[in-house]
């Protein structure tokens, strides 16, 4: 299967690069506090777009990539928005949340709809080093990546997989075990947590060596885009752990994952995390925290608690709307995600 012309031209077309690096640029400057006339009247807005493909995305990973390259030259055209960056993105979501899970050998499998993985049937402290260069999911995730690039496409970013984090993956794996096993067995627990780390990082630092900058971003760009050379991790499952709990055997190892790439990143938050606004506005690698659903209702504490220099993304739910946010922060250090349609002016 191969790309056809049309599509190649109109995602290689210069007219979409140079939006694209408009609103990097703006990006950047949020993150950087530098002047910007658009930053200065409205706050940030972000709502990309995602190719779509009905194909077997696991057994015929590069025809899947490219239904969902030609899925995005024909919506090309919603990204032509004074107001709202709307990024273009290419998104290989193998196995969602429980990819990491699946390299280390969980069952993973689909039901209702979502992945789901089932505990591995050992104990905690028992972890082994997958070998990644003979992993075959591992392997898929770099086969659909490297036919990606393989296109030589200008204007799609590429979102890397589900990565995560330590304390998600651990969870995953061992379910309510291992927070037993915090309290029980602390140093089969940092022995678990440093392969996993260890892996994760090993992952990133692929995708980091493999795919050019200007193309790599975390996962879920079309609601995640950062500026050039950041990261993501997801905090899900910090909201199921003290702030005492998280600085013992967490925050160390999320720092360090962060800081694989030069400018830090992002954390995904989804529960309730405040407990750990302190630990966050110290980690100098966290540079944005993402809040959707129940973390959103705290905006006001990570705006307050959080330092100068680290960025929200909301995702507006009816507890906390795009208006009651900007009314809190005046719409500084925010991005709104999700909203094509809408422009929020600052507040003065």
């Amino acid at each position: 299967m191969k790309l056809s012309d049309e599509a190649r031209s109109v995602l290689n077309d210069d007219y979409y690069v140079q939006n694209f690096k408009k609103w990097i640029g703006r990006l950047t400057n949020l993150f950087n506090g530098s002047p910007d006339p658009y930053l200065d009247e409205y706050v940030f807005s972000l709502s990309g777009i995602t190719g779509q493909s009905k194909l077997d995305m696991y057994n015929q990973p590069e025809e899947w990539t490219i239904e969902c390259l030609e899925d995005l030259a024909r919506r090309i055209g919603e990204t032509e928005n004074e107001n709202v960056f709307v990024p273009v993105c290419f998104h290989y979501p193998l196995y969602g949340v429980h990819f990491v899970d699946k390299i280390f050998g969980a069952n993973v499998f689909f039901k209702d709809g979502q992945w789901w993985s089932d505990v591995l049937k050992k104990p905690v402290g028992s972890l082994e080093y997958p070998d990644l260069e003979n992993n075959e999911v591992f392997g898929l995730a770099k086969r659909a990546c490297l036919f990606f690039l393989e296109q030589d496409l200008k204007v799609p970013v590429f979102g890397l997989p589900t990565i995560a984090c330590a304390l998600n993956i651990i969870i995953n794996l061992y379910g309510e075990e291992v927070l037993a096993a915090m309290v029980t067995d602390g140093d089969a627990v940092r022995h678990d947590l440093k392969i996993i780390n260890d892996t994760l990082t090993a992952i990133h630092q692929w995708h980091r060596k493999t795919i050019p900058v200007q193309k790599r971003q975390p996962v879920i760009p079309a609601n995640r885009t950062l500026p050039y050379d950041y990261s993501q991790i997801c905090g899900c499952s910090t909201a199921l752990i003290s702030a005492e709990c998280y600085n013992e055997y967490i925050a160390a190892y999320d720092a360090e994952l962060l800081g694989v790439y030069p400018n830090g990143g992002m954390i995904h938050l989804c529960g309730s995390h405040a407990q750990h606004i302190k630990t966050f506005r110290e980690m100098k690698e966290l540079r944005a925290v993402q809040i959707n659903d129940r973390a959103s209702w705290d905006i006001k504490k990570y705006y307050d608690g959080l330092r100068e220099d680290q960025i929200i993304y909301l995702n507006p739910c009816k507890e906390m709307t795009a208006e009651k946010a900007v009314e809190i922060t005046g719409g500084n250090r925010l991005a709104v995600v999700g909203d094509k349609h809408s422009v929020f002016k600052k507040k003065r």
